[in-house]
């Protein structure tokens, strides 16, 4: 079915797996990650406490994804991903981005998950720049259709207006076929 850019909350999507823009202790926050926690419920809450940490305080760190149930979210799955927090471009940001995008496709690759839909990662309140995000975020994602095809659907779930336009751009610029919904 190939990539699709749409607008809308994401917690609210009737797909097989939506991606959490997490922080490291996996608890909760704002933005996105808030957003799916409330409508989870807190058995999500529950479910990524029983992730074991990593290290003292971290389940989940930057650049790699964790899966959990979606509890009462229409999405049978969460997985959750942790993007770097920008700090100019030189501190392996890109490498990061990219590798939550990878690690995300691999576990839903293990869990026989067919569409997906991904927020934004990064763009909130860890400030990477949305031209530059949608660009990293859509050569992952293209690249590993392209070399695997399942998921058979992706979905880029934009908040609003200006995330979806960063991400058509960066379709344009790549030659990236989407659709928009």
């Amino acid at each position: 079915m190939g990539i699709e850019i749409i607008r809308a909350d994401i917690s609210t999507l009737r797909i097989d797996a939506i991606v959490n823009a997490a922080n490291e202790t996996l608890l909760g926050g704002g933005g996105v990650d808030g957003a799916i926690h409330r409508a989870a419920g807190l058995r999500l809450l529950e479910a990524c406490r029983a992730i074991p940490e990593v290290r003292r305080g971290v389940r989940c760190p930057t650049g790699e994804a964790r899966i959990t149930p979606g509890f009462d979210l229409p999405a049978r799955f969460v997985i959750h991903t942790v993007g770097p927090v920008w700090r100019g471009g030189d501190h392996d940001e890109p490498d990061l981005l990219s590798a939550c995008h990878r690690n995300t496709l691999a576990l839903a690759r293990e869990h026989a998950i067919d569409g997906i839909a991904f927020p934004a990662i990064s763009c909130g309140v860890y400030g990477y720049p949305r031209d530059a995000a949608a660009g990293v975020a859509l050569a992952v994602l293209a690249e590993e259709q392209h070399r695997t095809r399942t998921p058979h659907r992706i979905v880029l779930c934009a908040f609003d207006q200006g995330m979806a336009d960063a991400w058509r751009r960066a379709a344009e610029r790549l030659h990236v076929t989407v659709t928009y919904g």
